[in-house]
């Protein structure tokens, strides 16, 4: 099914070729690559081999779709947007906007980034996805009822106000990390370049414009900050330490949640899951749908990186024209349907 890749012996990957010549057909675990660039990065290279295309394994991929109901998540930062010196600046393009409303369209999809959840709904402002923020300790899933494999209708139950369900397994920490984000926002201030970010269940510290000789010294000072709390973690992103509750959590187990909110949890072998995202933390939504035995985990980079994702896509700007390709398939007897009052959002959205 999805975590299934033609079997073929590792190719020799050949040089980039002469500018004005017709690159003859490659195959990289049995999928054409014809008439596609070859970098000159030969390590690169060879981690293609390792993790194919996802844009040239777009048919195959497909293929084994048939008759299964796709999920669609997505990470923000990297992935929808172009990574940036400045946070508050990453902002999507109105062609990707587009992409990701018309996949939802189609598809249950759902967003799942370590910003915090208001934050990433302002960047995308599209009505008719999930949201999960602070690497999914913070969701919020619209009240639907989604048509599971059996047929039957599964209700989300919406809250009190009868709006939208809302989980949060890290709330009760909530105190501790404004007490750590004033403290490191105080520490930091005198690193030039260091900017303290508050993701609401997580803590984001950023130095993309730290000199690389006040890399150590900020280190240092978060850790030192987050070692006086017990029940807190730093871990690594791109350019960023983020300060989390060491609960057993992350963006795993938020993909988990998410579809089995959906009605999915029952009906592993008819689900298709995709998962793009770029980061470290997206590695544990990776593992998950490996663990699943079905599904497309991908990953977002232009240089070769460890990672459990099976197929790969370059940068922001291919993972819309995979989007692109995803909400253009037909779909017949599996497609999923949106409900009317998102559908009417969703159009607004598109204007």
């Amino acid at each position: 099914m999805g975590l299934q890749r033609s079997p073929s012996n590792k190719p020799n990957v050949q040089p980039k070729p002469i500018p004005g010549t017709k690159n003859e057909e490659n195959k990289v675990n049995g999928y054409s690559t014809t008439n596609e660039p070859i970098l000159l990065n030969s390590s690169y290279n060879s981690w293609v081999v390792e993790h194919p295309s996802a844009l040239r394994s777009f048919d195959r991929m497909m293929k084994a779709t048939k008759g299964k109901r796709i999920v669609v998540f997505l990470d923000y930062d990297g992935t929808l947007s172009p990574i940036v010196n400045d946070p508050d600046l990453a902002f999507m393009s109105e062609k990707m906007r587009k992409a990701v409303c018309k996949v939802a369209k189609k598809f249950p999809t759902a967003i799942i980034s370590g910003r915090c959840r208001d934050k990433v709904k302002d960047f995308v402002k599209l009505s008719n996805v999930y949201y999960a923020g602070s690497h999914g300790m913070d969701i919020m899933a619209p009240p639907r009822a989604v048509k599971s494999s059996d047929g039957k209708n599964h209700n989300i139950a919406p809250d009190k106000k009868g709006g939208e369900v809302l989980f949060q397994p890290a709330k009760k920490f909530m105190p501790a990390i404004q007490k750590i984000y004033r403290i490191l926002e105080e520490k930091t201030k005198t690193i030039q370049g260091a900017r303290v970010e508050d993701n609401r269940f997580c803590i984001s510290v950023h130095y993309r414009q730290v000199r690389e000789e006040d890399y150590g010294m900020l280190e240092e000072t978060v850790k030192s900050v987050v070692e006086t709390y017990q029940e807190f973690h730093v871990t690594e992103g791109k350019k960023v330490l983020e300060v989390r509750p060491s609960i057993e959590w992350n963006k795993g187990h938020a993909l988990e949640y998410l579809l089995d909110t959906l009605g999915f949890s029952n009906s592993s072998t008819d689900v298709l899951p995709f998962y793009i995202g770029d980061d470290r933390s997206d590695e544990d939504a990776f593992k998950v749908i490996r663990s699943r035995g079905h599904g497309y985990p991908i990953i977002v980079s232009s240089i070769p990186k460890d990672t459990g994702a099976l197929y790969s896509l370059c940068d922001p700007s291919e993972v819309l024209t995979f989007l692109e390709k995803l909400a253009g398939r037909r779909e017949k007897s599996s497609s999923y349907r949106t409900p009317a009052r998102l559908r009417v959002k969703a159009i607004e959205n598109l204007k």
